[in-house]
């Protein structure tokens, strides 16, 4: 019973992380590219606020239960999935930490109405490594997936 509890609660953290992750990759962010420097830096600030505190979390909390329920599984296979299901949400975490989230304070450390004459626009990095986590995260989603069939 406690196993599908944890299942559940990965499962659903997991799939929050992907979707908010794949939604911006395929909504959010064309509109953000398609913005002029001064509208696209005022957009990142304001967008910005609710995912520095919550997506890191929920990533954390979906990795530690996919660990709990490896350490438990019934079987190697199911471990094994949950195992990758962890490894690729650490991923989708480090690759957020380390290319994405610089990025986002450079620009929200910038004034939007005067923008320094010298600034890099990054967007083409920025998206780049927000696909390459978004995959990670939606790779882990279909691992959990997988795994949750054994648990039931």
């Amino acid at each position: 019973m406690l196993a599908r509890i944890i299942t559940t609660a990965v499962i659903v953290g997991n799939g929050l992380v992907a979707g908010v992750l794949f939604s911006h990759a395929i909504g959010v962010w064309p509109a953000m590219r398609a913005l002029a420097a001064d509208r696209y830096v005022a957009f990142h600030k304001l967008i910005g606020r609710a995912y520095d505190p919550l997506m890191p979390i929920t990533v954390m909390a979906a990795t530690a239960g996919d660990v709990v329920l490896a350490v438990y599984a019934a079987d190697q296979p199911t471990r094994v999935l949950f195992i990758a299901s962890a490894a690729f949400l650490v991923a989708s975490g480090v690759v957020s930490q380390t290319r994405n989230v610089p990025i986002n304070r450079r620009v929200k450390s910038l004034d939007p109405t005067a923008l320094p004459p010298d600034w890099v626009d990054e967007r083409g990095k920025w998206e780049k490594w927000n696909f390459v986590r978004t995959a990670f995260a939606v790779l882990a989603l279909i691992g959990n997936a997988a795994a949750a069939i054994s648990v039931a």
